[in-house]
């Protein structure tokens, strides 16, 4: 019944302009900032008192607050995405900026591993790639699995294909590689086994990173870009952005990678701290001998 309601909700909000959903979002993320108990709230102020502590005690709850509007942007958004038609997403598509990295990159030949953070509309992002390259992208399917066709379809409404983050998962994104194309990868998320990420400085916290973009990397030779959609004011759509990864990515050394991955991460938020996804508990794994800042 909750994955009902939750699909019924977000079709009825897809018929919403987008600038209503933007504001509904906007008075969400108000008051979920003013709910210190709630848990959202709770571990973005000490995602951006960990990440930011040069910045002062009142710039913070502005981000804070900011950030969560954004978050519920997010949240309302997903309707129009999921359920749009094609004509109508592509009104919202309001251009690029540094494309031609990406386009240079695949014409080297040999694929391209596409890192889409937590920044933004990153399902727009995953959108946009997919209705202009040939992708595969990883997909860790949902808690609640009542919602799990709906995100699918919605993902691969315009070509995307979705493979599991499982073995069969990873080998699909080589096989990809190796005929050229492109895979998606969101970058900032812990890895959920042991033994495929390493500790890395993010924002000069360590956090457990990701080693599998170094593994594709070096193995096929594959270009690492960056991309995240930038959410324009007043509803107006989304604005797409290309970056070159830091050197290092694709490493042998896995931490010097992940710090390069990582440092690709930090310079697509730095961008546009507030549209950054702060409630994502990225320190939830932590080094051996300490507690979680989320305790």
């Amino acid at each position: 019944m909750r994955a009902r309601l939750i699909i019924a909700v977000l079709w009825c909000l897809s018929w919403w302009p987008l600038s209503l959903q933007h504001r509904l979002g906007t008075l969400l993320g108000s008051w979920a900032a003013r709910r210190a108990q709630l848990r959202m709230t709770q571990v973005s102020r000490i995602n951006l008192a960990l990440c930011l502590p040069q910045e002062s005690a009142q710039r913070q709850q502005q981000l804070l607050e900011h950030s969560l509007q954004e978050t519920g942007k997010t949240a309302l958004e997903l309707g129009t995405l999921w359920f749009s038609r094609p004509t109508g997403l592509h009104r919202l598509m309001q251009g690029s900026e540094g494309e031609h990295h990406m386009q240079a990159a695949v014409q080297q030949g040999r694929g391209v591993i596409l890192l889409t953070p937590h920044l933004g509309a990153w399902e727009m992002a995953g959108l946009y790639a997919s209705r202009h390259y040939k992708i595969t992208s990883l997909y860790r399917p949902p808690k609640l699995q009542g919602l799990e066709t709906m995100i699918k379809q919605g993902r691969e409404k315009l070509g995307a294909r979705l493979v599991p983050t499982d073995q069969a998962g990873i080998k699909a994104l080589f096989q990809s590689l190796r005929r050229g194309e492109v895979v998606g990868i969101l970058p900032d998320q812990v890895p959920s086994e042991a033994g495929t990420g390493v500790f890395a400085p993010f924002f000069e916290q360590p956090a457990y990173t990701m080693t599998l973009v170094a593994r594709l990397a070096r193995k096929t030779g594959a270009p690492v870009i960056f991309t995240y959609a930038e959410r324009l004011a007043q509803g107006r759509g989304f604005k797409i952005h290309f970056l070159p990864a830091p050197q290092g990515i694709d490493s042998a050394d896995l931490t010097e990678a992940a710090t390069a991955l990582n440092l690709g991460v930090m310079q697509c938020v730095n961008a546009n701290l507030t549209q950054y996804q702060w409630s994502y508990k990225r320190f939830k794994v932590v080094p051996t001998g300490t507690t979680s800042p989320y305790d």
